[in-house]
């Protein structure tokens, strides 16, 4: 599961931030069919958007979904904002026209699609991997290539965070669950690797691991901390001293929810840095404690397996 920091105004409105699922095994014939990688493909990342083309779900191949590149090493070390739209437009006009095609006049359209491409120019990314099987893979392509791929996109009850809780329940039944508490009830992104971690240590048999994809430099503003619900009155001045000051008693629940219920930090979760040069083969996050299960004090090794060949180009939708 990605967990993705908010960026720019809607960012600062709602600083709850974003949740994908990468599937290390599970590429995309297009941004809306799956089937299983071929050996050295990279895999999707697939998460739920908001009008876009009016798809519920898009799978972007790993690599474009991070870098709007189709190879790793295409990807710049600094990018300013006009060479971030350029990268986006270039990838959009040769894989992603069926999902967001040209505006009337040829040009760029406007829109969301940007959110599908080039996630690692806007903000940091937390990764929380944890192992799965092929059968398991197999489900959930057939799940989603049998139903219907329509929007109903709701942020309070239908969001991002949602499908991410679908997908995960779906490899392993009520591992991910809502907090009532600190969320009142709404999905959100933090919650989600919250819960996530806490499986894995329930489950200390199967591999788990957390990792970090920096934010790209450049002259472009730095995303900001994921937060919940509860939290995110508490942690900006902007909305918390006049909560304090107008309604001390709303405050003071607030307060007891998060400090009870919703407190929670990836950075200290994290056990290594993942960029660019690393992409060129599916993440493999090894761990080197006795215990894969324990996020403590584990260390992840990225193994880069040198017997499979390069992904293929054309942005990662390759038909079997």
């Amino acid at each position: 599961m990605l967990l993705e920091e908010p960026f720019s105004t809607f960012g600062m409105l709602n600083p709850t931030g974003h949740a994908a699922i990468y599937l290390s095994r599970v590429c995309a014939v297009t941004p809306t069919r799956l089937r299983r990688c071929l050996p050295g493909e990279t895999g999707a990342v697939i998460s739920r958007y908001h009008k876009i083309s009016g798809y519920d779900w898009i799978a972007i191949p790993l690599v474009p979904y991070l870098y709007a590149v189709d190879q790793p090493q295409d990807a710049p070390v600094f990018a300013n904002a006009e060479e971030v739209a350029s990268l986006r437009d270039r990838y959009r006009r040769a894989h992603l026209q069926p999902v967001a095609p040209d505006g009337s006049d040829g040009e760029t359209p406007k829109g969301e699609w940007i959110q599908l491409i080039g996630s690692a120019y806007d903000r940091q990314i937390y990764g929380f991997e944890i192992e799965t099987t092929e059968e398991q893979d197999d489900q959930l392509i057939h799940e989603l290539n049998s139903r219907s791929n329509k929007s109903h996109f709701n942020l309070l009850f239908h969001n991002c965070a949602d499908f991410s809780r679908t997908v995960m329940n779906l490899y392993y039944p009520h591992a991910l669950k809502r907090s009532f508490v600190a969320d009142a009830g709404i999905s959100t992104p933090k919650q989600m690797a919250k819960s996530l971690v806490r499986y894995s240590k329930r489950h200390s048999d199967l591999h788990f691991s957390v990792f970090v994809i920096p934010q790209i430099p450049g002259s472009r503003p730095m995303s900001k901390p994921v937060y919940g619900v509860a939290e995110s009155p508490l942690k900006s001045k902007k909305y918390a001293i006049p909560l304090l000051v107008l309604h001390p008693w709303i405050t003071g629940g607030v307060a007891v929810a998060y400090f009870f219920n919703g407190r929670f930090n990836p950075d200290r979760q994290a056990q290594a840095r993942y960029d660019a040069e690393q992409m060129s083969q599916p993440i493999e996050v090894v761990p080197t404690s006795s215990h894969s299960g324990n996020t403590e004090g584990t260390e992840a090794i990225y193994e880069r397996n040198s017997h499979q060949t390069p992904a293929p180009a054309f942005g990662g939708y390759q038909a079997r």
